[in-house]
């Protein structure tokens, strides 16, 4: 623009005559709102002293938008002709385009950032049009005030104020971010804000001046991203569907809602197969709730309670569409709802009446719809946007996958605990070779149910075996597999195999069911257990065990006394190559003899012997009974938080007396089997069992000419009176007889079959030295 274009004309009074172009530009007055006006009018403040009479000087100018430029004016009068000056023409000093409000006032004007001009303490100078919308007025309502007098005395107004002092004290620039809300702002927003100081000509320090940058956007970026971060380690830290569903409840408050809910449909929380979302209005079970404000009333459904959702709610509306739903109010379906709400549970009506949006995100995992997640947001916040509606689907995501992980393995654990428990024992059978206490306590680990087992299986001669083993790994293959060695060792216990033997035997078991898993690609190639395997003889008051890579058993002897048993462990199940070896001990009546898996003694950081000695000092505790034996040890001996399962059973043992026990060594002579069966009778007769001669008279008959005619000596006759009767009878050879029906013309081979039909079991059983043929047959009930 030229020096001349921006002129005006001003008579002797003071009122404008005549006006440029280039002055309606640089004011935004038109000629016609100029011309006839008084000059002194189109001032902002007052001319300096002294620059009417120089006629030049600096005048601040008011536009016609409310804002002022300062301006160096000069004038010069124009003269009558009398010689008198008759008015004057002001034009704009300095050089062209200097003091014209052109690009660098309008940039300033229209910056999207905030900015401000300060003086060295803190007054306004200049404000452009974004920081005069933050602070709700106009430029001239804060132009020389200071900045504390139009603020109020919250921590980010102090922390301003401080900021700007620095700025001024020592001259070097200050960046930070804040979130707050500005005096006219109905939001808090995100600020980037860039502080620096304004030097004069001169280089001193004259002012401050600051832009501020509304990076709301980024900043709920960066939290939606930290939030998706966070997510990834704190939802699904457990395998519990109420625990996973809790920590995404708790993920989303604050930060992301002011009332957040997951309501599952019932049959995820039970053993149930996945069920289709209904068709009509849908009951779920509400598992997890929470607020962001404090004193908030008690949501309309209470933990663990059920809900009714209507089909035109949010939350059902999710369930069937399979999509999240934004609604809020203004929307009918919305409205109608909080209607139903506030009908159910009036107290909570002002809340209702503050939510600003709602969004019910379903949780959906592998195709399968689980239940659904319920986020409010209340005034002052912004409603949920496009953006959020992403981020609440990926954490609804994430959260389903792990509430499925742990219904799947609920399952599962239910499972295999249901199939552990029809496997063990569930009522030990009666005997009179031991009394007997045990526990069981599955592992509470997310690695799942072991297979830890234990048996106690009755025996011929009124022996009783006893069994603890171990399955390697977790879960229901696990189950599987001890539910095979179960079955296995019971089988092997009925042919009355030494333990050694019996282990030889389980081991080739296990080997070959490796072997077929590896040929069939299962997970079996890893199969692998422990076992230890007793026998305990009431009569000769011996126990002989073996074990397969099993932890000795311990021993507390009537005197209070405890101690391990002394025991060549040999390698576990499906290793092979290596034999085993069993040990005898005998154990005065009394006796109590505890067998264990490792889940009681085993623990990180724990030191065995130190579980052992524990083990032991807990065993010779004084107790009221085998029960009370048996919590004692576990409260004193399993770690707080076993990682696998605890198998625990105590066997106190007794004896059978010379009162009970009858035995006779027969010489391999024919004549000798009447003498024989005679004692036998007078035996029975002195027990008051004459009811059961008989049938005892013609078992000892054929059993004792089985020997002589077909055994080898020594032979030996034994009865037994315990809660049945039993007849044995020992030789030195190792040949088993066999049951045979003898033919019409045939003179022999019809004793065993009457031996068998007139007792309840007959049997044999390989001794190291021989064997022994027994049969059993029931007392008479007085």
């Amino acid at each position: 623009m030229e020096q001349a274009s921006a002129a005006a004309i001003i008579d002797a009074h003071g009122v404008v005559t005549g006006w440029s172009e280039g002055a309606r530009r640089l004011t935004g007055y038109p000629a016609e709102e100029a011309v006839g006006r008084a000059a002194r009018e189109l001032l902002a403040e007052d001319p300096p002293s002294g620059a009417v009479s120089r006629l030049s000087g600096t005048a601040v100018l008011r536009r016609r938008d409310g804002t002022t430029v300062s301006l160096s004016l000069a004038g010069c009068p124009v003269l009558g002709a009398d010689g008198t000056p008759g008015g004057y023409v002001i034009t704009v000093a300095g050089r062209p385009g200097e003091n014209e409000p052109g690009w660098v006032e309008r940039a300033f004007q229209q910056a999207s950032l905030s900015m401000s001009v300060f003086d060295a303490r803190q007054r306004y100078l200049r404000l452009n049009k974004r920081a005069c919308q933050v602070m709700g007025v106009p430029e001239e309502a804060l132009t020389g005030r200071y900045f504390p007098d139009t603020a109020d005395d919250s921590e980010y107004s102090r922390a301003f104020l401080d900021h700007l002092r620095r700025v001024a004290e020592t001259g070097e620039p200050v960046h930070f971010e804040t979130y707050t809300r500005g005096p006219a702002e109905a939001h808090e927003h995100a600020w980037n804000i860039e502080m620096w100081p304004v030097r004069d000509s001169s280089g001193e320090l004259a002012g401050t001046a600051l832009a501020a940058f509304d990076s709301s956007e980024q900043h709920w970026a960066r939290q939606r991203l930290a939030v998706l971060n966070e997510a990834a380690s704190a939802i699904g830290t457990t395998l519990d569907v109420v625990r996973t569903a809790e920590e995404l409840v708790g993920l989303l408050i604050p930060r992301f809602a002011d009332f957040a809910s997951v309501d599952l449909l019932d049959w995820v929380l039970g053993a149930d197969e996945p069920l289709a979302v209904p068709a009509e209005d849908i009951e779920l079970r509400r598992v997890a709730h929470g607020t962001a404000a404090e004193g908030y009333p008690t949501p309309s459904v209470h933990l663990g309670g059920s809900d009714v959702y209507p089909l035109y709610s949010a939350p059902a509306r999710a369930l069937r569409e399979g999509r999240a739903v934004l609604t809020g109010p203004g929307d009918p379906d919305f409205d109608r709802w909080m209607r139903v709400r506030n009908a159910q549970a009036p107290r909570n009506r002002r809340y209702r009446e503050s939510v600003r949006s709602t969004l019910a995100v379903p949780l959906r995992a592998r195709g399968t719809t689980l239940g659904v997640a319920v986020m409010v947001r209340a005034a002052p916040l912004d409603p949920y946007g496009p953006q959020d509606v992403v981020l609440a689907e990926e954490l609804a995501s994430r959260a389903a996958v792990c509430v499925d992980n742990a219904r799947r393995f609920a399952r599962e654990r239910s499972t295999a605990l249901a199939l552990q428990h029809s496997l063990l024992p569930r009522g030990l059978p009666g005997q009179a070779a031991v009394e007997v206490a045990h526990r069981y306590l599955p592992s509470g680990s997310a690695a799942g149910i072991g297979g830890d087992w234990f048996d106690v299986i009755p025996l011929s001669g009124c022996r009783v075996a006893l069994v603890v083993g171990d399955v390697v790994g977790h879960g229901i293959p696990s189950t599987a597999t001890m539910g095979r060695l179960c079955t296995a060792v019971r089988t092997l216990a009925d042919v009355d195999l030494p333990p050694d033997e019996l282990l030889t035997h389980l081991d080739d078991l296990v080997t070959h069911l490796a072997a077929v898993g590896e040929d069939e690609e299962e997970e079996v190639a890893e199969l692998g257990a422990t076992c230890l395997y007793a026998v305990y003889d009431p009569v000769s008051r011996r126990l002989d065990l073996a074990s397969a890579g099993h932890p000795a058993p311990a021993v507390v002897l009537p005197d209070g006394t405890a101690r391990l048993l002394p025991l060549a462990a040999g390698p576990p199940l499906g290793v092979g190559g290596l034999p085993f070896e069993a040990t005898g001990v005998e154990l005065p009546e009394g006796s109590v003899v505890a067998l264990y898996t490792d889940g009681l003694i085993d623990d990180r950081g724990r030191d065995v012997d130190h579980a052992l000695a524990e083990l032991c000092r807990a065993l010779s505790a004084p107790a009221a009974s085998l029960d009370a034996r048996c919590d004692t040890v576990l409260k004193t001996v399993m770690p707080e938080e076993p990682s696998d399962d605890v198998a625990l059973l105590l066997a106190c043992t007794r004896a059978l007396g010379d009162d009970r026990v009858a035995t006779w060594d027969v010489a391999p002579d024919a004549g000798q089997v009447a003498a024989t069966r005679q004692a036998a009778m007078e035996q029975l007769a002195a027990w008051g069992l004459e009811e059961t001669a008989f049938v005892t008279e013609l078992v000892v008959s054929e059993l004792v000419t089985n020997a002589i005619r077909y055994g080898e000596p020594p032979i030996r006759l034994r009865l037994i009176r315990d809660r049945s009767l039993i007849c044995e009878v020992s030789d030195g050879s190792s040949t088993s007889p066999h049951l045979r029906r003898a033919h019409a013309f045939d003179e022999g081979g019809r004793g065993l079959l009457l031996v068998a039909q007139l007792t309840q079991r007959w049997g044999s059983r390989q001794m190291g030295g021989g064997k022994t043929i027994w049969a059993e047959q029931a007392l008479p009930r007085s």
